[in-house]
């Protein structure tokens, strides 16, 4: 990977802060609520993921206990708006099934970090990116998330490659960024909206906040 230089990281933050201003992610009204849209989000739109979680709140309160006392065939069907229904209602029980087996949030909360993150993973249905989900945003923890958009966009940067492995990336985040909740959950959500608007699969150059920061500015002005 190519050198991750700390003050161009910086700086990538600070002109997406000045283009979108805080984005306040993630919008759940629990941090169980995090967990799940964490789950259902996997290889689908947010939007699509509301209309799923509106679908469980319609029928149901949004706890593990509630979830687990459907049917998976009902299940699959109320989440259906969020695509692999059937695989993400495995994965919602398989979830659920943990979350209550060890203890709940006040067990789980109480963990460290890094043994609480061991712990998620262990949960089938459940990677690297979808674990630091939950950790950034439901149990404000430290970490720093790696999507499809960070990997992209770093890349075009000529800050990295995009095909690094997960915790190369974000150990490097992290050491340079320090350990800061706050930044973290801000910048993520940053990354996400300018790869949604902007630096899409055909960027959109002309006039982009991070054109002089970039390796490829005005590759495509359209």
């Amino acid at each position: 990977m190519s050198t991750l230089d700390p003050a161009r990281l910086r700086a990538v933050y600070e002109a997406l802060a000045v283009c979108y201003d805080t984005r306040h992610w993630w919008p759940a009204e629990t941090p169980f609520e995090v967990m799940i849209g964490a789950i259902l989000t996997q290889n689908t739109a947010w939007s699509n993921v509301e209309r799923a979680l509106a679908n469980l709140r319609a029928r149901i309160e949004l706890t593990a206990e509630s979830i687990l006392a459907l049917d998976p065939s009902q299940l699959a069907e109320l989440i259906s708006p969020a695509g692999y229904f059937n695989l993400k209602a495995c994965r919602l029980i398989d979830f659920c099934q943990f979350y209550r087996e060890s203890g709940g949030w006040a067990a789980l909360s109480a963990l460290p970090t890094e043994v609480l993150r061991q712990q998620l993973l262990s949960v089938k249905g459940i990677g690297p990116e979808t674990a630091d989900d939950m950790l950034l945003y439901a149990f404000e923890r430290p970490v720093f998330v790696i999507d499809a958009y960070t990997r992209r966009i770093l890349a075009r940067l000529g800050l990295g490659r995009g095909n690094e492995p997960y915790e190369t990336l974000r150990l490097a985040c992290e050491s340079i960024l320090g350990p800061d909740v706050g930044l973290y959950q801000e910048y993520h959500a940053l990354l996400v909206e300018h790869a949604k608007q902007v630096c899409r699969a055909r960027p959109r150059c002309r006039g982009c906040a991070l054109n002089k920061l970039c390796a490829m500015p005005g590759a495509v002005s359209t």
